[in-house]
């Protein structure tokens, strides 16, 4: 029975980063929520032809997958919008992992923006949140989507106040100082994880 850790925290915020370190500390896999979303939209796949009669052919990319761009232009300008996308996506995402988690073992680390909001937390032991500024999230998702600054502005604005995740959560990792800040944050929580579900 794997071992399971959420990490979950607004776009940008260094989630990855988080996964990355935890796998050098001993994690055994690493699922990316993002990741399972992108398969989802594919061509003929369910999810994204649900997709495509809620919002029309402009969500619909040249190879018939879900145009992720397009669809974010319209779900991050309209609230109801991405209310109504996450009521597609989330139980879909969840089942997702759902299989994914029945092929591994060990800690596994699920990294999910919506851990929270999704419901796919209660399948995590521990969750853990990842925060940083929201300038450090403006500048890092310029950088990471090629956007420009009012782009990511308007992405960063719609995220779910931080404040709301905090007393949902198990360990909150501050990612904005040095990498070595962080890391050092991550080797003490992976201890308490390990302590607390030992082999």
């Amino acid at each position: 029975m794997p071992r399971i850790i959420g990490l979950t925290g607004n776009i940008a915020c260094g989630k990855s980063s988080v996964g990355q370190m935890l796998l050098e500390l001993g994690a055994e896999h690493y699922i990316d929520a993002d990741l399972l979303v992108h398969q989802l939209y594919q061509k003929e796949q369910p999810i994204a032809q649900q997709i495509a009669k809620m919002f029309g052919a402009e969500v619909i990319a040249s190879d018939g997958s879900i145009d992720r761009k397009a669809l974010g232009t319209i779900v991050f300008h309209n609230a109801n919008a991405l209310a109504e996308l996450e009521c597609i996506v989330h139980p879909a995402v969840r089942e997702a992992l759902l299989d994914e988690l029945k092929r591994v073992s060990g800690i596994v680390i699920i990294d999910a923006i919506k851990l929270l909001e999704g419901n796919s937390g209660a399948l995590c032991h521990s969750k853990w949140l990842v925060i940083c500024s929201q300038e450090q999230e403006i500048t890092r998702l310029m950088r990471r989507n090629q956007l420009n600054q009012d782009e990511a502005i308007m992405r960063v604005r719609v995220q779910p106040d931080i404040s709301t995740k905090l007393k949902l959560v198990d360990e909150v990792i501050t990612n904005s100082g040095s990498l070595a800040e962080t890391r050092d944050q991550v080797i003490a929580a992976f201890d308490r994880f390990c302590r607390k579900f030992p082999v």
